[in-house]
C-alpha cells in the first residue's frame, strides 16, 4: 500500500516581467495498492443522543439504522456504543462484532429517550472506547445529535475533537432534525477529519450512516500529514492559505515546523482522492523552469502495522516566460470554484446573522451562479430559491440554513440525498 500524489497549478506559466504572481496549487492525494486489495478491520464507535427530544420515531429510526449498520460489520471489526442525554454512559464497551451479536442488538434496543443534551460527555466516552481497540484498525466515531449542547461546553467539544485527531480517530457528525448547532457539528468534524451529515427526516438516518460507512470501508492508510517546503521566492497567502475541496470543503490550517509547513490529512482512501487547494504568491524569477515547492506525505499503514512512513519528496515546478502565455488547468479552476461556492455561502450566513438580508441574498445568488458553473443544478436551485425568499421578505427556516451549509461543503449526488 502506498500514496499517490498528483499536483497542478492554476496556470503552469508565469510572466518573468511581473514582480509577483499569484497561483493556486492543487494537490490530489489517495491510497493505492498494486496487490489484491482487502478491507482493513474497522473500529467503530456509535455515540447516540437519546435525550427527550428524540422521543418516538426519531430514536426508533436511529436504533434501526444503527442495527442495520452493525449487520454490515465484518467478523474482524470492533464496535462500541455510547448513549448520552445530559450525561453519557457506555452502552456497549469496545468488543469484537462477533462476540455476542444478540447482546449488541439487545443493548441498542433498550435505549429510551429522556433528559437533556451533553455532547461533550458523549465524545469523551467515545474517544475512550475507540482508543482501547484502535491498534491496527481504522477508527471512526459516528456522533448523532438532534439538539444544542445545553448541558455541555461547546469549546470542550472542539478540544475533544482535537484529542480524537491526535489519537488517530476520525469523528463524523450527524445532525438530526433542525435544532442542532451546525457551526459546532461542522467544526467538530473538520477538526477530527470527519464528515458532517444532515438527517432532515428520520428515514434518512440509514442512508447517511450507510454512505459514511461505505467511505470508511475504503480507508487504507491513516494518520496522514502533508509536509510542504517552499522555495525562498514562494510565499503562502496570509489569509486562508489552504483548504480541502474534496470529498468535502474544509478550511484548513498549516503549522510551521522549521522549514516546513505541516497539515493533518487524516485517513486516505483507495477510491476517493483528498483534494487540497493552496494559495501561493511567487516572486519575480528569470525565464526558465523553477522548483517553487517540495511536498511529501507522512502516514501510517494499519495493514502492516508500520507508522510514520514517508513518501519520496515531490518537486513542484513552474515555468517563467519572457513572452508570457497562460496555460490554465481546468481541474484546478473547478477546485477554485468549489472553494468559492463554500466561502460565498459562508459570507451569506454571516450577513444574515448581522441582519443584512439584501447582502445575504446577493451572496446566495452569487453562490448559485458558481454552482451552475460547476454543473451542480440541484445546489444552484436551492441557493437561488433561498436568495429569492430573502428578497421577497420571507424568513429562511433552520432546515433551509442547514441545507445551504451541506450544499456548500459537498456536491449533491442525487436529488434524494439532501434536496426534497
Amino acid at each position: 500500500m502506498r500514496v499517490t500524489l498528483k499536483s497542478a497549478l492554476s496556470d503552469s506559466n508565469i510572466d518573468a516581467n511581473q514582480t509577483s504572481s499569484q497561483r493556486q496549487l492543487m494537490l490530489s492525494i489517495a491510497a493505492t495498492s498494486e496487490q489484491i486489495d482487502t478491507n482493513l478491520p474497522i473500529n467503530l464507535c456509535l455515540v447516540l443522543d437519546h435525550s427527550g427530544s428524540m422521543q418516538g420515531k426519531p430514536l426508533e429510526t436511529v436504533k434501526k439504522a444503527a442495527l442495520s449498520l452493525i449487520e454490515s460489520l465484518g467478523v474482524n471489526d470492533r464496535l462500541s456504543v455510547i448513549a448520552f442525554d445530559h450525561r453519557a454512559k457506555v452502552i456497549l464497551p469496545s468488543q469484537s462484532r462477533q462476540d455476542d451479536l444478540t447482546l449488541i442488538r439487545s443493548k441498542i434496543q433498550q435505549l429510551r429517550a429522556g433528559g437533556g443534551t451533553a455532547i461533550d460527555e458523549g465524545i469523551k466516552l467515545g474517544i475512550q472506547e475507540s482508543s482501547s481497540g484502535s491498534k491496527g484498525y481504522v477508527s471512526h466515531i459516528f456522533l448523532l445529535t438532534d439538539g444544542e449542547n445545553e448541558h455541555g461546553d461547546n469549546q470542550r467539544c472542539l478540544k475533544l475533537a482535537a484529542v480524537a485527531a491526535e489519537y488517530g480517530i476520525t469523528l463524523n457528525t450527524f445532525g438530526f432534525g433542525d435544532r442542532w448547532n451546525q457551526d459546532i457539528l461542522e467544526k467538530i468534524a473538520d477538526i477530527a477529519g470527519g464528515s458532517l451529515s444532515y438527517i432532515e427526516r428520520p428515514e434518512q438516518a440509514l442512508i447517511e450512516f450507510t454512505r459514511l460507512f461505505n467511505r470508511l470501508q475504503s480507508v487504507r492508510l491513516t494518520n496522514a500529514f502533508l509536509q510542504l517546503e517552499l522555495d525562498a521566492r514562494t510565499h503562502l497567502a496570509e489569509l486562508k492559505p489552504i483548504a480541502q475541496v474534496a470529498p468535502e470543503t474544509i478550511e484548513m490550517s498549516l503549522q510551521k515546523e522549521g522549514n516546513f509547513y505541516i497539515t493533518r490529512l487524516g485517513d486516505l482512501m483507495i477510491d476517493e482522492e483528498k483534494i487540497l487547494l493552496l494559495n501561493l504568491y511567487i516572486d519575480q524569477i528569470p525565464p526558465g523552469t523553477h522548483t517553487i515547492a517540495k511536498v511529501k506525505i507522512r502516514y501510517d499503514d494499519p495493514a502492516s502495522g508500520q507508522k510514520g512512513l514517508e513518501t519520496a519528496t515531490f518537486s513542484l515546478d513552474i515555468t517563467s516566460q519572457a513572452l508570457y502565455q497562460s496555460q490554465l488547468d481546468e481541474q484546478v479552476q473547478k477546485s477554485i470554484l468549489t472553494l468559492a461556492k463554500y466561502r460565498q455561502t459562508q459570507i451569506a450566513e454571516e450577513k444574515l446573522k448581522q441582519g443584512d438580508r439584501a447582502a445575504a441574498a446577493t451572496m446566495l445568488q452569487t453562490a448559485a451562479k458558481t454552482a451552475l458553473q460547476l454543473g451542480e443544478k440541484n445546489a444552484a436551485t436551492v441557493l437561488q430559491t433561498n436568495a429569492t425568499r430573502l428578497q421577497v421578505g420571507e424568513e429562511l427556516s433552520e432546515g433551509d440554513l442547514k441545507k445551504t451549509r451541506i450544499i456548500a461543503k459537498t456536491r449533491l449526488q442525487t436529488d434524494g440525498e439532501i434536496v426534497k
